[in-house]
């Protein structure tokens, strides 16, 4: 089964992606490490990528289609693969359709996992590790249990990633829309656009997409 996880920054994509490898055998297949793997490798396909974005042009799809047909000719994909960071426009959608065809495969599945983009900006902004062991808190959802000590070293110091503040989630979330709504509709009049509730708890999330996909006939690997 080939999936495409949507979500926006925050919305536990990473957390039910690894879950799906785990439970189906799915594998996550990320384009942004695509490219700066061909890239690093010097590949004919990372030369002309590199070359391009170095103009500051958007890359054609046709690189990104071919790259990502040829991860999924890998044999670690047989059971299905889970794709994120692409499609992102609807012409892109329609190639990617289009070369899995080809192939005699198809997306099985869009899981958008909705989000109160007012909490989830609250989920992000609180977060922070310990900076010696990196145990992981958040201002009002998992405090220490004494202030300013970690419940695990008993460290004191305490880091914040840049990134996480409201501004820059704000920032995030807009460029998200903006590369996200276009494919909604194309995914939808095809009825392949699974709405899942990304504010219920970890496990519930992955419960409803489980409860999903298997009757869709995914079958959980042994």
């Amino acid at each position: 089964m080939n999936i495409i996880l949507l979500g926006a920054p925050g919305a536990g994509k990473g957390t039910q992606a690894k879950r799906l490898e785990a439970r189906y055998g799915f594998v996550q297949v990320s384009t942004g490490d695509m490219l700066r793997a061909e890239v690093a490798a010097g590949s004919d396909i990372g030369k002309r990528a590199g070359a391009i974005m170095a103009r500051g042009e958007f890359l054609p799809d046709e690189i990104m289609i071919t790259m990502i047909e040829a991860r999924i000719q890998k044999a670690d994909c047989a059971r299905g693969f889970i794709l994120d960071g692409f499609p992102r426009t609807e012409s892109q959608a329609e190639a990617l359709d289009t070369m899995l065809a080809a192939r005699g495969k198809r997306i099985d599945a869009v899981l958008l996992l909705e989000v109160d983009e007012k909490v989830l900006t609250e989920r992000i902004a609180g977060r922070y590790t310990c900076a010696k062991c990196g145990a992981s808190y958040h201002d009002t959802l998992k405090p220490t249990h004494v202030p300013g000590v970690c419940d695990i070293c008993g460290s004191h110091d305490f880091i914040r990633r840049p990134d996480d503040n409201p501004e820059t989630v704000a920032k995030r979330l807009a460029v998200y829309h903006r590369q996200t709504t276009p494919i909604l509709p194309y995914y939808e009049k095809a009825h392949r656009l699974v709405r899942i509730d990304g504010m219920a708890p970890i496990g519930e999330v992955t419960g409803a997409i489980d409860r999903y996909l298997e009757h869709q006939g995914a079958q959980p690997i042994d």
